[in-house]
Order: C-alpha cells, then structure tokens, then sequence
C-alpha cells in the first residue's frame, strides 16, 4: 500500500478538491482524481484497501454540479479503492442508499479481489409486516469487487483497424471463452482466454473461413447470478454487467485484463479481423428491486434505472431492472464507455443487446432518443460499427432504427427457418429476405447493409440442432424446462436428437448446406454463430445462458470437416461475386450491359407471374444477378425446398454456358469446370444451385 499512496496523507483523512471530470479515478502522473456522480448524496467517501483490508476512508471534500470529487496527490495506478454513499433510504421515492456498503465506481477500469455471494451484498432486507424494504446492515467488503486504479497507457505497436466495408463484412458471433477452450493446437494455459482467441491456431481458422469480423459475447466485468451458483451454474454468456469499462478479468488467463484484451485485439487486426463487442447496457447484474446493491442502485438508484410510480424497477429487460438513458448522467456513462472501447481498447464496432429499452423516451420507443442520436453523432464512434438488437421484452421494433445503425434482422431468421424447415415460409416472403428486406430497412437512406442476416445465434438452436430437435431440452438449466424459446421453427428430420440413421443423416446435413448457403448468398450482412461449421451441437438446449460446460464449448476434437469446408467455399464465393454483396438495392433497372440487375424465374426460365408467387404449395423458383460490366459473372441461383427434384429451364447464359458453382445437396464442392447441360438442369430437393456465367478472377 506505501508504494500506491501516501500512507500518512490518508490517515489525515485529508483530500484536495480536484476536479468533476473525468468521472471514475484518472491518474495524471502525480496523483489519482476521483469524481462521482450522484444527485441525492448528502456524503460520499472514498474507501482505500490494502489487500482486502479497508485502511482508509475519506470524504470527497467538494461537490460541483451533482459530482462528488477529490484529488489524492501521490496516489498511484494500482490502487484498491471503493465508495461509501450517504443519502436518503425512501424506496417509494426510489431512493436506496446504504453507507454501509461499499459500491464500486461505475467508471472502473479494472478491479480487485474476488466476489462471493452472501446476504451482505443486499442493502434492503424484507420486513414480513412491511411491503416496504428496511435497510439491512453488514460490510462483508472481503467477499465483493473493489475498483483498481490502472494507467491507461500502452504500445500499440503501430495497430491500425481493419476497417472494412459494411458490404464486405462477414461477422463471426463468438464466446472468447468457448472457442479455444478444447482446442488441442492452442497452448494450454491460453485455452479459454483472450490469448486463446488471438492464438495463431485460431487466427487460421477465422482467416480459412473467411470472416472478416469476431463479434465477441459480452467481455465487460459481469458476475454469476446467486441463483446459478447456489445450483452449481454459471452465467456463461455474460449478460449480466457489472463495470462498463473494464474486461471480464476470467478471460485474462490471470495476467491483466486490460493488457491480455489489447494484445487480442492488436493481434486480429494484424490478420485483417475486426473486433465487435456485444455490449450490454439496457440493465446491470443488480436485478430487481429485491437484487444486491453493489454500484449504481446504492449510489442514485433514481436517476440510474427507471423506475414506476411507487418508486420499484421498470423491467422491459427480463432481467429485473432497465438503465435509464434518458438521463443526462446515465447517457454520458453509456457513451463514455463506448468511447473509451475505441479510443483505449481499438475495437471496431458494437452490437447493442436489447437496443429498444435504451431507445426509451417516457413515450415508449423513440428512434429519435437522446442515446442514437448521441450515436450517431458522436466523431469517436463515427468509424466504428453499431449494430442493433431491435427488440426487448415488450416490443419489436425490426427496421425502425435510424441509418448508421445495422439492425439483428430476425425477419430473415425466421423467414430462412420457415422456408428449409417448416414449409411456412412462402417463396415471396423468402425472395424478399434474400433480397436484402427492402419492406424493412429501404428508408432514410439506408443500404441493404443495414440488415444484419442470421440463422442462429448464441440465443437458441445451433444449426446443427435446428434439423435434430423439434423441442427444447434445457431441463439442465434448473428451471423445469420452462426457459427459452417454444417456437423453434425447427425439423428433426423424424427422429428427435441423435441418430445412426444414414438417411436423416444425409438430410440434416442437406437442410444445414441449404440454409448456410442462403445466409452467405443473400444482400446484407451475414452473421455466423461459432461453432455452426464445426456441426457443434448443444443436445437440444435452446438457452445455454448458464451452461458453462461442454454443452456450450465448440468441441475441436468433433469437427464436421466437410460442411466447415463448405461454409469457407460459401463465404470466398461470395467474396468473389460483387452481385452477391451489393451496396444499393435492386430496381430492376439495366446494367450498362442491358441486363437487369436481378430477375426472378419460374421453372420454365420465364419471370414470375404474381399468381406463381402467391402459391402457397410452390417450392422452386430462381433468380439471374445482373453484371455491371464484362470482368463479371452473371449469377443463377436456383432454389428448391420441396421434397422431391424438379427440372428448371436454364436462361441464355452470357458466353454460352452456365458453370456449376456450387450445389448443396452434395457435401462435396463441384469440381472445376463443371458444366451443366442445356437447355435445362436437375434442381434436387432440398437444395440451393449457384451457376455463373463463366469464372471470375479473385
């Protein structure tokens, strides 16, 4: 502790007035500053440690505009710190202080000691006479979080981001944890961790693919919930935030969080990939009203969630409490930490878990909110990629969301699942997905890029579970396998789970090869979920949130070879054909070589009547891509979800001749030069046909 502070300053019990910005604790070389907002204080102390020891407690000695600061000169980066926030206790008027816990900075960038749940984390007791909570004694500060002041400073060795276009963006939804965790090639001591993520084993699986991004499963300081942990759980995906700023320290391999994340990010962007955080701000790990008071809920809990009438959490979340960026104070906290992301840590984008309940005016769902306006305003984040989740527990909001901002296209999900799998998809519906969604995202200027396309995610079936389960099976998850979604949209292909039947087997594989290609063929940006080329299967659990455990980990010592191999060829086809990731929408209008730059065919090669398009029992039809000049291709796909093979007359093909570029009926790619007989062609059931016109150069 002498080496990080002047002990006989502290025991003075003597601060200097400092500054009210930067909120958190900032080390200017000479000494650490620390501000706190909070409008209903009446005291706030700062709590120093030494080890899990409490050595010192200080009162911030100034108040200027509702923050709390103070200036300790000597002060060093690895100092133990917390806060102590005297104020009202009215839960009716939603005010929740406790000065006897010690709360964490929501400014953090990193912390110290370990966390263990125990009834001292609660500031409320429940008076069984009383419907209101009594405020509930206790420190317990050597089982909780405290803060560490870090210096900021790092050698990026010259790091530039990859920033490629939206158009050429192939996103990789990832656990940093799950991916290496059991593969052989990554070292063990990295296996699991930011390291094991930025090994050049995983380096070559995520450049063999193809994708150009990883979009990262939440990485910001999160806790398990005491229910998980008191039935032997984890919170393995990590949507339970804890501190905005600072790396989840279980993936740092226990060198420092900060340090092992930039050497991650440093290293991807060496190989050309990007790096997107899901980043979870619509609700924090202090749960409902009844949750622990660990930050934001003990230092002003009514300006920091939202809150009813009777002063309780408005949950539009699921998960207890709602952050409240209509406030000034909350906002500037989101979008800080935003900015410190990019400009510290160099990543490159964001995906916005749950992003209408941070788009909340007192009017309900607002696309012109304070917080996407700040968005997209904001010259920070002005390069980087915002990507969002358009729903939350009470409502969908899927293409309302303003440009610059991508939206989770779960239109396109539903929509790929119900023409492969359900047969409740119909060929105008499809088309239209494929298409980009014009009825969703063609307004306000913006691009087809805007949909950001998927079959899974983390959330739900894996691929290779959506064609061996029609029902969920989360009984491991302790919650009587009443958790997760009940309308799958899935086909087990007649026999519920696993199989040695050759035959469901070779059809299983035949529907994930057809709806792989559809998400890598269609106008947007795709979206993969880690694991899915491999064949990863969760045994049928469709809400592994708390499976940290096998069921969840890509399983390297199991691989699908042949559809990984397939997955790569889609994704370098795609790379290769510009028709394939357009930047404007399609009109029909000509190229300037008299093509139009998409028509849709029936069997016969003749366009679609509105008739054929309205029959709900057709399951075939084609389109031809358009070329803008004669370096490229003409393109024809031809698509048949029914049951059995149907014959398609082929148009005239630009040189003569149409070349198989890929069928994905067969696990197998064709071989070079593959020709396919006029005037017509097989399309076998179940199965996506890609033809060009002749091949394109790279």
């Amino acid at each position: 502790m002498s080496a990080l502070v002047d002990m006989e300053l502290a025991a003075s019990g003597r601060l200097e007035a400092g500054q009210p910005y930067p909120l958190g604790a900032t080390w200017n070389g000479d000494g650490v500053n620390f501000a706190l907002f909070s409008a209903i204080a009446t005291r706030v102390e700062l709590c120093l440690f030494d080890g899990e020891r409490e050595v010192a407690r200080l009162a911030l000695p100034d108040c200027t505009d509702q923050v709390w600061h103070g200036y300790l000169p000597g002060a060093q980066p690895g100092l133990v710190y917390g806060f102590r926030v005297h104020g009202p206790h009215e839960p009716a008027r939603g005010h929740r202080c406790n000065p006897e816990k010690l709360l964490i900075d929501p400014y953090a960038r990193a912390f110290a000691g370990t966390f263990a749940w125990n009834d001292e984390r609660f500031a409320n007791g429940f008076d069984p006479g009383s419907a209101q909570p009594t405020l509930r004694g206790g420190d317990g500060v050597r089982a909780t979080l405290k803060c560490r002041v870090v210096d900021p400073a790092y050698a990026w060795q010259g790091d530039r981001a990859p920033r490629t276009a939206w158009s050429d963006t192939v996103i990789y939804e990832v656990h940093v944890k799950g991916f290496s965790l059991t593969n052989p090639a990554v070292p063990e001591a990295q296996r699991g961790t930011y390291a094991g993520l930025a090994h050049p084993a995983s380096i070559r699986h995520l450049l063999g693919l193809g994708v150009t991004a990883v979009e990262l499963l939440p990485v910001h300081e999160f806790i398990d919930e005491r229910r998980l942990v008191q039935s032997g759980l984890r919170n393995y995906w990590g949507y339970n935030s804890l501190g905005f700023f600072a790396p989840a320290a279980r993936y740092a391999g226990g060198l420092d969080p900060i340090c092992e994340f930039r050497d991650m990010v440093r290293h991807l962007h060496a190989a050309g990939i990007e790096v997107i955080l899901d980043v979870v701000y619509n609700h924090t790990c202090e749960a409902d009203d009844a949750g622990p008071t660990l930050a934001f809920r003990g230092i002003d809990n009514a300006s920091y969630y939202r809150l009813r009438a009777n002063g309780s959490c408005d949950d539009v979340t699921g998960c207890g409490n709602t952050l409240n960026l209509a406030h000034p104070r909350v906002l500037q906290l989101v979008m800080d930490s935003l900015r410190w992301w990019v400009s510290a840590m160099h990543v490159d984008g964001f995906r916005f878990d749950l992003a209408t309940a941070l788009a909340r005016e007192d009017g309900g769902f607002d696309p012109g909110c304070a917080f996407l306006d700040a968005l997209r305003q904001d010259p920070v984040l002005a390069g980087v990629k915002l990507i969002a989740e358009p729903w939350d527990i009470a409502t969908c909001e899927t293409g309302r969301f303003p440009p610059g901002i991508a939206e989770w296209n779960d239109r396109f999900r539903d929509a790929v699942r119900g023409f492969w799998l359900t047969g409740t998809t119909r060929c105008g519906e499809f088309a239209l997905r494929l298409a980009g969604s014009s009825d969703l995202f063609r307004h306000s200027g913006r691009r087809p890029q805007a949909s950001l396309n998927f079959v899974t995610s983390h959330d739900g079936f894996t691929l290779a579970d959506l064609v061996a389960y029609e029902r969920k099976h989360n009984e491991a998850n302790g919650q009587s396998n009443a958790d997760g979604n009940n309308d799958n949209r899935s086909n087990h292909c007649g026999i519920e789970g696993t199989t040695t039947d050759p035959a469901v087997h070779a059809l299983r594989g035949r529907l994930q090869r057809a709806m792989l290609a559809t998400l890598l063929l269609a106008q947007g940006v795709p979206m993969l979920t880690a694991g899915d080329e491999l064949g990863r299967t969760q045994g049928g659990n469709n809400n592994a949130y708390c499976q940290d455990n096998a069921v969840s980990w890509v399983d390297w010592t199991r691989t699908d070879t042949a559809l990984c191999n397939f997955a790569a060829s889609l994704i370098e086809l795609r790379r290769r054909h510009p028709a394939l990731r357009r930047v404007n929408w399609f009109d029909g209008s000509p190229s300037p070589l008299g093509e139009r730059d998409i028509a849709w065919l029936w069997r016969d090669g003749a366009e679609m009547t509105r008739e054929q398009w309205e029959d709900a029992a057709n399951r075939c039809f084609g389109f031809r891509l358009g070329r803008k000049n004669l370096q490229e291709a003409a393109l024809l796909v031809l698509i048949n979800a029914g049951a059995k093979e149907i014959e398609f007359t082929l148009p005239l093909a630009p040189g003569g001749a149409w070349e198989l570029q890929l069928d994905s009926a067969q696990p197998e790619l064709p071989r070079p030069g593959a020709g396919v007989t006029m005037p017509s062609c097989t399309v076998p059931a179940r199965a996506l046909l890609i033809l060009s016109s002749a091949p394109v150069s790279s």
